[in-house]
């Protein structure tokens, strides 16, 4: 949220005022929990996926104490937690899933599912923010003292949404695509961070990957435009 908009982040950690919330995504939810499902039977076994010998990625997933914990099963709003001693915050973060490749270096994996004909790429506005989020899971697992690769894999499950019957069931094209990630600009911001939120002037608005303001900041503006217009 911060680096979108530090207005609303402010409004929200500051002055406890949150966006509105919206209803939750039980589907993709569903499609997460048989992957870590299909990926656990592995794990157990120390075996690779059929998927990872598919696309030439030479790991297991990796069998630690702590996957529940990292996943959010053992506390719904924790995951894999760190404090950051310069700017005294606690980050914190939900992952999908863990690997481990040959050399022992933890690759962090993020399923994701969606039903579209277009080529799956990770160029477009809304997966930006998968991009960051996959490098700030890179940064707490090295803050953790693990060997971590700078790639990450998303797994990604797109649904056929075109067959004739729908028969109870959806289909799946599942594929991998590999991200090669940057937490260098993780600390900077978490300073940046702490100064907002000392700070006692409420942040400009922020624009979002495209460039684009806000439009959350800009819905409220106008809203309250109308409102004072109309009285």
């Amino acid at each position: 949220m911060f680096l979108n908009c530090p207005r609303c982040f402010y409004m929200d950690r500051r002055l406890g005022l949150a966006k509105p919330s919206i209803p939750s995504f039980t589907l993709n939810s569903a499609v997460d929990n048989l992957l870590k499902n299909e990926f656990d039977l592995l794990r157990k076994k120390g075996e690779a996926h059929e998927l990872m010998k598919k696309y030439k990625i030479d790991a297991v997933p990796f069998k630690h104490k702590d996957i529940p914990l990292w996943r959010g099963e053992v506390n719904r709003y924790s995951g894999a937690k760190v404090l950051h001693q310069k700017s005294n915050l606690i980050i914190d973060g939900l992952v999908d899933d863990i690997w481990e490749n040959k050399k022992g270096e933890l690759l962090v994996v993020d399923y994701k599912s969606t039903s579209t004909q277009r080529k799956i790429d990770m160029n477009d506005k809304w997966k930006q923010g998968y991009k960051r989020q996959m490098e700030i899971y890179q940064w707490i697992f090295r803050q953790l003292d693990f060997k971590v690769s700078n790639t990450g894999y998303f797994v990604y499950a797109n649904a056929d949404k075109n067959k004739p019957k729908f028969d109870a069931k959806l289909e799946f094209k599942v594929e991998i695509i590999a991200y090669k990630g940057s937490s260098d600009w993780v600390e900077p911001i978490l300073i940046k961070i702490k100064r907002c939120l000392e700070s006692n002037a409420i942040p400009k608005p922020g624009k979002d990957d495209m460039g684009i303001p806000c439009e959350y900041c800009d819905y409220k503006k106008l809203s309250a435009q109308t409102v004072a217009r109309l009285q």
